[in-house]
């Protein structure tokens, strides 16, 4: 699924993929674990409440790379 990020439907960012998980418009969300866990625990407990698949990257920019970005990303989430 991480080849396919570049040209899924996606929004990127925390409180992006947090609205987006809340409105139950997330189909899966992956989450850089080189993260701020401060920056990255409430998507893992919304992920939780929510039984949203989540899957973890190994870095930030592994993940904006992957997003057809050119920063880091902390959070990217696919959607339905």
């Amino acid at each position: 699924m991480l080849s396919e990020l570049r040209t899924a439907h996606k929004v990127i960012g925390v409180k992006q993929s947090q609205k987006a998980i809340k409105d139950g418009a997330a189909a899966e969300v992956f989450v850089a674990l080189d993260a701020e866990k401060r920056v990255v625990s409430p998507i893992y407990e919304l992920c939780s409440e929510t039984d949203t698949k989540v899957s973890e990257i190994t870095t930030m920019a592994e993940l904006g790379d992957a997003a057809g970005i050119d920063v880091g990303a902390a959070v990217v989430t696919v959607l339905r």
